[in-house]
């Protein structure tokens, strides 16, 4: 009896995961490349998709670098073809600039709304609409109630869906899987030339269901994810065998 409570349990805890957007990894299942260790910070050591995350930002810049990791986790989501939604009243990414994450612009439907009440509405619809790989919305504010049909939106859908809070002045729980915040870091210049350099962010997972909430630093480089830290070994280990 004990073994077979214990079995009950365990399937229990699967499940529960599974229905949250914690999925074991398949065979062939795509991977952010470079996110090893972020997704380490997760059940199952896989990125939860089809579910909600939730991003904090107030400032201009933290604004852009949460949109340029977005942008870079889009690249990965969007290989099969398909296409995401970008919501909001007042957009803060240059359409163009998401080539540099490997993503086609026209391949990003963006919606600008005059009123920000109609924003969650939309969000919440797109969220309904399976074809699409993912949707990003940019929201002043988010409310347990509010969060929660966004999550049954996509429970059906198995659409990933990005929430850029901008104001956290009324910051309240809500049911997103996981709370990030990318503040900007100054990059590296490359060849030496000012102003020149790959994007940096600090990555803060604040809380993260079912997991252990973290800190990053990352680079993006040459289309993929790069741990600042393996970066400067692997350039150590370079220097010195040219010295040698």
């Amino acid at each position: 009896m004990p073994g077979t409570q214990r079995e009950i349990i365990n399937q229990l805890q699967k499940d529960i995961l599974h229905w949250q957007g914690f999925k074991a990894p398949l065979p062939g299942t795509t991977r952010f490349a470079g996110l090893e260790a972020i997704e380490a910070a997760f059940p199952n050591a896989v990125f939860p998709t089809g579910t909600i995350h939730e991003f904090l930002n107030e400032v201009p810049e933290n604004a852009a670098a949460c949109s340029g990791f977005i942008s870079g986790l889009l690249g990965t989501l969007m290989q099969n073809g398909s296409v995401c939604l970008w919501i909001s009243t007042s957009r803060t990414i240059f359409p163009a600039a998401l080539k540099g994450f490997g993503i086609e612009p026209e391949r990003v439907i963006f919606i600008d709304l005059k009123r920000e009440k109609d924003v969650l509405w939309v969000t919440e619809e797109a969220l309904k609409c399976e074809g699409l790989a993912a949707v990003v919305a940019e929201v002043r504010e988010l409310s347990f109630a509010q969060s929660r049909r966004l999550q049954l939106a996509v429970e059906n859908s198995k659409v990933t869906g990005f929430l850029l809070r901008k104001d956290l002045r009324k910051l309240t729980s809500t049911t997103c899987v996981a709370r990030w915040q990318i503040t900007h870091l100054p990059g590296e210049a490359i060849d030496g030339l000012p102003g020149v350099s790959f994007p940096r962010w600090q990555i803060e997972l604040l809380r993260v269901r079912n997991g252990n909430p973290g800190s990053w630093q990352l680079e993006w480089a040459d289309g993929n994810f790069v741990a600042i830290e393996a970066k400067k070994i692997n350039t150590e280990m370079l220097h010195e065998r040219k010295a040698g």
